[in-house]
């Protein structure tokens, strides 16, 4: 399953087709995200961009984007970044820590951007888990409302752990 996943978020690079099919998926493989309206809005080979629209469902108190919406699309845009990267049946990837440092008031649509270039990928994740079963990687992503004001930085910290040491059922 996480294999085709990976097929498909290569297809949606170049298709709005494969990303529309890819972002309905998501929405019934990460059930989380489908009030929310979150989303894949574009894939390359350097970042992937999400969106968290500006509605009732993602709103607190104070008719703001809550925190909490804001540091889920940054959690769901670094994670499928390394989806993207890594082959699923070799590796687990589970969030292990995540830190977010708001800077202005969301109250306009969102879009999350994370970058994760090949350089970094092979000198910080490929080269360390040929000689370790498990390794932490923090990916940086970058939030900005319509008006391109930079609502939140969130560091996602990820445990990326190759699936014969996993010690659960899988």
């Amino acid at each position: 399953m996480l294999k085709k996943l990976k097929n498909l978020i290569e297809k949606a690079k170049t298709s709005s087709f494969y990303l529309y099919i890819l972002n309905r998926l998501l929405w019934i493989g990460i059930p989380f995200n489908k009030p929310h309206r979150l989303k894949i809005i574009e894939v390359t080979d350097k970042h992937i961009k999400t969106f968290a629209p500006f509605r009732r469902k993602n709103l607190n108190h104070i008719k703001g984007i809550h925190a909490c919406c804001i540091a889920t699309v940054s959690e769901f845009s670094s994670g499928t970044m390394l989806i993207s990267k890594l082959d699923p049946g070799k590796f687990r990837i589970i969030m292990a820590n995540l830190n977010a440092t708001y800077h202005y008031q969301a109250k306009k649509d969102l879009t999350a951007i994370t970058e994760l270039d090949d350089i970094t990928l092979e000198n910080d994740i490929l080269s360390p888990l040929k000689t370790s079963d498990k390794i932490i990687k923090i990916l940086k992503t970058d939030v900005y409302d319509a008006d391109n004001n930079h609502v939140a930085t969130v560091e996602t910290t990820w445990q990326i752990k190759s699936w014969k040491s996993v010690k659960t059922k899988v």
